[in-house]
């Protein structure tokens, strides 16, 4: 064999075994984290650099997309809100996550409080390895008891990524009448759906006798199998100091769903259950969304 028919093989060889590696992982795969993140109401300092902590942790454990909490820099409904909420972009929040994306080569996925001129909303944010917001949303389904706090959200986005499109919404717009919000995610060609939340009980419910989690799975069961979208969702733990839900406590219980409608996860119960959950995402290929889509 001549030299150059050498190198040809070798270059062959390299690319046979490049494709074969690329196959077996599967071309839209990814490493998802679910970060439960402890928030402390009110500490917008000390959220991020814990938020910033577990993006670090995500990401040396593999992750290409970390999913962190709503509203996780200042906890919901807390009235510094209005104190301490910020622009997206430019803000400390967002500037501080979309720092820690691009240092740490992640994706992220999280909940912090916008300001926008004199409206403050309860708002989510997409951030690819660059550090770019690439998608925002402001919550549209909000309780009735967090009007006084957040502005109302007025549209839907999705956004590009290398694994395909991905959907953003918060929380309780997962519960909207007829699951409208999210269906209308995939009617919009969503093929993972990212959803920030903070699911609290009153501090004597009884996990034993009444699991949580049922809201969730109602919610999501039906519009993941009917578009064969992959739905997660990251809640934080820890007590709520303020607002209306003021003794209650945030218990996490994350859940991760996948295309047909089946529980993959769900993330452990308590105001202390911290912890980051980890599963390999295989969004699939659909076909192109036209006139009378209606999954499949």
């Amino acid at each position: 064999m001549t030299r150059s028919q050498s190198l040809i093989f070798i270059i062959v060889l390299t690319i046979f075994s490049y494709s074969c590696a690329y196959a077996q992982k599967g071309q839209h795969q990814f490493r998802l984290a679910l970060a439960q993140m402890y928030v402390e109401p009110g500490e917008l300092q000390k959220n991020l650099v814990h938020a910033t902590s577990l993006i670090e942790e995500a990401s040396r454990k593999g992750a290409d997309v970390v999913l962190l909490p709503e509203v996780m820099d200042l906890g919901w409904t807390h009235p510094s809100a209005r104190l301490l909420g910020d622009s997206i972009p430019g803000g400390k929040a967002c500037t501080i996550m979309c720092d820690a994306a691009r240092k740490n080569n992640i994706f992220v996925c999280c909940g912090i409080v916008e300001r926008d001129g004199n409206n403050i909303y309860n708002a989510a944010v997409i951030i690819d390895n660059k550090g770019m917001v690439i998608c925002k949303h402001r919550k549209l389904n909000e309780l009735d008891i967090a009007h006084d706090v957040y502005d109302q959200g007025d549209r839907l986005n999705v956004c590009s990524t290398p694994w395909g499109t991905f959907g953003l919404m918060i929380c309780a717009d997962a519960t909207a009448k007829d699951h409208v919000l999210t269906r209308s995610l995939g009617y919009m060609g969503a093929d993972v759906i990212l959803s920030p939340s903070s699911w609290a009980v009153p501090a004597n419910h009884d996990n034993t006798r009444e699991p949580y989690g049922d809201t969730w799975r109602n919610a999501y069961f039906p519009v993941a199998k009917e578009f064969k979208i992959w739905i997660a969702s990251a809640s934080n733990v820890g007590p709520v100091t303020e607002g209306p839900w003021k003794g209650w406590n945030c218990i996490g219980c994350s859940l991760l769903i996948d295309t047909d409608g089946k529980e993959v996860l769900m993330g452990p119960y308590g105001k202390n259950a911290e912890t980051i959950l980890y599963a390999e995402i295989i969004p699939l290929k659909r076909p192109a969304r036209g006139t009378g889509w209606t999954g499949r």
